[in-house]
C-alpha cells in the first residue's frame, strides 16, 4: 500500500479486540457524522467547533484528506455492531523527521466511557512505527480534556510539557498538554 492511498476506503483493515479502523470514504460524509461534528459536546475540545458542519464540507474533507501524502483518516468501527462510531487521524506527517500528530473523536456519545479511544490509539501507534515507519508521535489536547489525556496515557503517550494559556474556552484560557510517544530503538 503507498503513503498517498493509506487512508483511502480501499486500506485494510487494521483490527483490534473491540474495533477495527479501516479508511474513510465519501459514503462515510452523512447526516450521523454531521450531526457529531455540530454538536457542542462531541466537538468542545475541537477546534472545528467553531465552524458550522454539512455532509458537503465533511465530505470535502474526507476527500481533502484522502488526497494528501501527508495525513491519514481512519474510521473507527465497532466490530460486534460494525458501526461507525468515531474518527483517528494521523497527520501533518513529516516524512523527513518522521513523526506526526494523532487526533481522535468518538462522536457517538453511547460509546464514550468504553475505551475505544485508548484502543484505537494503540492500532494507530502500530500502523504508524510499523508500517509508516515513523519514529515520533504527537497529541495536543485541551488541559480540562481529562478523557483524552487518559486515554492517550493509557496507550504509551507521555505528558512532555504544557503550553500555558494556550486555548480560549468557555470564557477561560486553558492549557495546551503536549503528550507523545517515541517508538523504542531499532
Amino acid at each position: 500500500m503507498d503513503q498517498k492511498n493509506a487512508g483511502s476506503g480501499l486500506a485494510p483493515f487494521i483490527e483490534g479486540e473491540r474495533l477495527y479502523l479501516r479508511g474513510t470514504s465519501l459514503s462515510d460524509a452523512d447526516d450521523k457524522y454531521c450531526r457529531w461534528m455540530n454538536d457542542e459536546q462531541v466537538t468542545q475540545y475541537l477546534e472545528s467547533r467553531f465552524y458550522p458542519h454539512s455532509v458537503d464540507s465533511i465530505a470535502s474533507y474526507i476527500s481533502q484528506v484522502n488526497e494528501s501524502s501527508d495525513s491519514v483518516l481512519f474510521a473507527i468501527v465497532v466490530k460486534d455492531e460494525n458501526a461507525h462510531v468515531g474518527n483517528i487521524k494521523i497527520g501533518s506527517i513529516d516524512w523527513i523527521h518522521r513523526y506526526a500528530d494523532v487526533g481522535v473523536m468518538i462522536g457517538e456519545k453511547a460509546y464514550w466511557g468504553r475505551g475505544l479511544a485508548t484502543e484505537a490509539i494503540q492500532l494507530v501507534v502500530d500502523y504508524a512505527f510499523n508500517k509508516l515507519n515513523l519514529r515520533r508521535l504527537e497529541a495536543g489536547c485541551y488541559a480540562n480534556n481529562v478523557a483524552s489525556i487518559r486515554a492517550f496515557q493509557k496507550a504509551g503517550f507521555i505528558e512532555e510539557g504544557r503550553l500555558r494559556q494556550r486555548y480560549f474556552w468557555k470564557g477561560d484560557y486553558v492549557d495546551r498538554v503536549c503528550l507523545g510517544i517515541v517508538r523504542a530503538k531499532d
